[in-house]
């Protein structure tokens, strides 16, 4: 399969304020990318604009569980940049808590951000990938969609549906110009897991406690998965690990299916202690 060159063509990015998206920007502006940026934080989405030096640049502000708002957004993209190439989809949430902790309507806010937002946007923007020469399409799925570990029962189960979204997906566009991929980072500093929601229940002190026992374990810069995840892009690539940790996990849970997580509770165990200490 050939190689996507994706400068003077247009990548759109969706949680482009923050994070991994925003750092994927600022890499592709540099090397000429036009960009269509989708975020529903207004503030920091023209921030990361001003900052980008890419020949077009364009900014949607857009709450990617609102089907009829993201589809509108794709219309304009359309219209605006004549030949999109790609589509990167970064946006996402993270949510602390175990089941007796989470309600039934945070568990399904995760799953509407996390997967079905990512539906949305891949659905309404295929017309115009179709459209391309050649096109890919990369989600950001995550480690823990090859591993669920407790107290991350929202985020696991969103994330396992986006590997298989992507999946299915790949197969159905087989033999077209439009190629798909998924993304699985681990330990990536971007501040996820501190910004994350978490369970009502949890007490915030607690929570902050358990968000920082995990952040304190991850290790890849975002810079280095930013750069990794483009030059996935480019290749066209199924499946991508990125970060020392998910291509360990990735072994893992091939050579453990059933019993991975007798490994993985030990170093995990503060970042999944959401229990109040007694005094």
């Amino acid at each position: 399969m050939k190689h996507l060159d994706l400068t003077g063509s247009t990548t759109v990015i969706t949680g482009a304020a923050n994070g991994m998206g925003a750092e994927i920007a600022h890499q592709l502006a540099a090397r000429g990318t036009h960009l269509a940026l989708i975020d529903h934080d207004v503030a920091a989405l023209a921030t990361i604009a001003a900052e980008l030096h890419a020949a077009r640049v364009t900014t949607h502000v857009v709450d990617l569980r609102d089907d009829e708002a993201v589809f509108a957004a794709a219309s304009e993209i359309g219209a605006t940049h004549p030949q999109i190439n790609a589509l990167i989809t970064c946006a996402g949430s993270s949510m602390l808590g175990d089941i007796d902790q989470l309600t039934m309507e945070e568990m399904r806010w995760l799953t509407d951000v996390n997967l079905w937002g990512t539906v949305s946007i891949t659905k309404a923007l295929l017309p115009a990938l179709r459209a391309a020469p050649a096109a890919h399409i990369t989600h950001l799925a995550s480690v823990y969609a090859l591993a669920a570990p407790a107290g991350r029962i929202p985020y696991a189960v969103s994330k396992f549906a986006v590997r298989a979204f992507s999946e299915a997906l790949r197969h159905e566009l087989e033999g077209t110009s439009v190629s798909v991929g998924a993304v699985y980072p681990a330990g990536v500093r971007t501040g996820i897991i501190l910004h994350g929601r978490y369970a009502a229940a949890i007490d915030p002190p607690v929570a902050a406690r358990a968000a920082a026992a995990q952040a304190a374990m991850y290790h890849t810069e975002p810079a280095d998965a930013a750069a990794r995840i483009i030059r996935a892009t480019e290749r066209r690539a199924a499946r991508t690990m990125v970060g020392r940790e998910a291509r360990l996990i990735d072994i893992l849970t091939r050579i453990a299916p059933s019993s991975y997580w007798r490994v993985m509770r030990r170093p995990l165990r503060a970042a999944i202690d959401t229990t109040t200490p007694t005094a």
